[in-house]
């Protein structure tokens, strides 16, 4: 007799994808509470340790929120609550996966710029100008770094494209800038950064989509650039 297929995946997988189900049906909808553990494990016919689990991961990627003396909610679905723990796969990523990510961050940045020059309002676009500013204003690696995550945050939120603009997030690791400031900064090569930051600037002010992708195409590709050197062949 043949034996039987092993069952695909745990119990505390088929857990999470049970929940997820029902949020994605609208049996359960962002901001309401959960039925208790106990209800939960017996409708599925699993135990209370497992369903247990499968709450403690989907609080962690941002699905579920424990309310102290309340209960488990789901959350109210943000992107940028969704998408946070995407942050880790940049910061921990090395060597060739870090050049797959800036390929990737290439991609959606030089169309979140070419958005963001078409949509961006006179305020937003006053903030990016005074980051600008304060980046050009100082050789301290740490103040143009906070700077510069700012001039490109405030770019992907004026794309208006709140996902694009959580990926983005993700795929801005503080500590890769760091490194990348640090190396500009040993080869002396803030003037040529600083230039592309003010191309892009001018395309937004000019509210020139292409120029806007171009210019932050350029601008992430010479990051790359950089990257593979310090890689080597």
């Amino acid at each position: 007799m043949d034996e039987a297929a092993p069952q695909k995946g745990t119990v505390t997988q088929r857990a999470i994808e049970e929940i997820k189900a029902m949020i994605a049906e609208g049996r359960l909808e962002p901001g309401q509470r959960l039925p208790t553990e106990r209800d939960l494990a017996a409708r599925l016919g699993i135990s209370r340790s497992s369903m247990r689990e499968a709450i403690r991961a989907l609080t962690v990627l941002g699905v579920l929120e424990a309310r102290h003396g309340s209960g488990i909610y789901v959350t109210a679905l943000e992107a940028g609550d969704l998408l946070e723990t995407f942050g880790v796969v940049a910061d921990l990523s090395r060597g060739p996966r870090l050049v797959e990510l800036l390929e990737v961050r290439r991609i959606l940045e030089s169309t979140a710029t070419a958005l963001a020059a078409a949509r961006i309002s006179d305020s937003r676009l006053a903030a990016v100008e005074k980051h600008l500013t304060a980046m050009n204003a100082t050789d301290d690696p740490e103040e143009i770094l906070a700077h510069d995550l700012a001039f490109h945050r405030e770019i992907a939120a004026a794309a208006g494209n709140e996902t694009m603009a959580a990926i983005l997030e993700g795929l801005s690791s503080r500590t890769f800038r760091a490194r990348v400031w640090r190396g500009y900064q040993e080869e002396g090569a803030f003037a040529r950064t600083r230039r592309e930051h003010a191309a892009i600037h001018r395309a937004l002010v000019a509210r020139d989509p292409e120029a806007a992708r171009a210019a932050a195409a350029s601008h992430v590709g010479e990051v790359e650039e950089w990257l593979r050197g310090q890689l080597g062949p």
